[in-house]
């Protein structure tokens, strides 16, 4: 009798613009106005022990990455009905992370979340266990000039800020491979309750636009456990932005 063969590893989802899979159920709908990404490359190593258990850092050309994300988060609505226009509209900055499962599914981790609604703040921290955090923020526009500020109330620590002002340039006829890698995520990785998830989402394609970085004051980074960046970002994208939804959860790992 011939021995049995091993198990294939399954490969790792390709890096796409367009969703790489479809949704058989909506179960949260929101937009995505006015993101500025910023991004800095960061060892693996440093990075892993920060993410759900199950996965592991997503690279390109063996480098992960630190995101800085901040935006206007529109009219979020459950099971396809219309979008809250007060509650489900806020200012939003994230201190992200790139990760890939063991179904070679790649998301985002996210590790503080920064929202000025303490509705949607206590919803997403009770039910789904998420980093949320309570904060005074703003989204302001001057021509082609947004800024985006943020200072924590609750949970602390207080007063952790951020400060982020960009120009926004010329649109991006066709984004570098990297470009594709920090902004088409098509997941998120979580721990919900002691198991490790996969939340899928899909949208269109974003339209990126290359931006200046002209001022960063950040404290977020740092306070959620990951060193300081040593300079300026690697790459620096604005996005007018999308309309998002989000599928059902699905398993990533065994329990944690």
């Amino acid at each position: 009798m011939s021995p049995a063969k091993p198990a294939e590893e399954p490969s790792v989802e390709p890096i796409t613009p367009d969703p790489v899979r479809r949704l058989s159920r909506t179960l949260l709908t929101q937009s995505w106005l006015d993101v500025a990404f910023l991004h800095w490359a960061a060892d693996p190593s440093d990075v892993a022990p920060l993410l759900p258990a199950g996965t592991v850092p997503d690279t390109h050309d063996g480098r992960t990455y630190i995101g800085l994300v901040a935006f206007r988060m529109h009219r979020v609505g459950w099971f396809g009905l219309p979008g809250v226009p007060y509650f489900g509209t806020f200012p939003e900055t994230n201190v992200r992370l790139y990760s890939v499962d063991r179904h070679g599914r790649r998301a985002v981790v996210f590790l503080s979340l920064e929202a000025s609604r303490l509705l949607p703040v206590a919803i997403a921290r009770a039910f789904f266990q998420l980093p949320y955090f309570w904060a005074r923020m703003e989204v302001a526009r001057d021509a082609d000039t947004v800024t985006y500020r943020t200072r924590r109330r609750l949970p602390g620590p207080r007063g952790t800020h951020s400060r982020i002002s960009v120009r926004v340039g010329e649109p991006i006829a066709e984004p570098t491979p990297l470009e594709h890698f920090l902004t088409a995520r098509w997941g998120m990785h979580h721990t919900f309750f002691g198991r490790s998830g996969h939340l899928p989402n899909i949208h269109p394609r974003w339209p990126l636009h290359r931006a200046e970085l002209l001022g960063l004051d950040d404290a977020l980074i740092p306070t959620a456990g990951l060193p300081a960046p040593g300079g300026p970002p690697l790459s620096v994208l604005w996005s007018p932005g999308v309309r998002v939804r989000f599928g059902r959860l699905a398993r990533a790992a065994a329990r944690a």
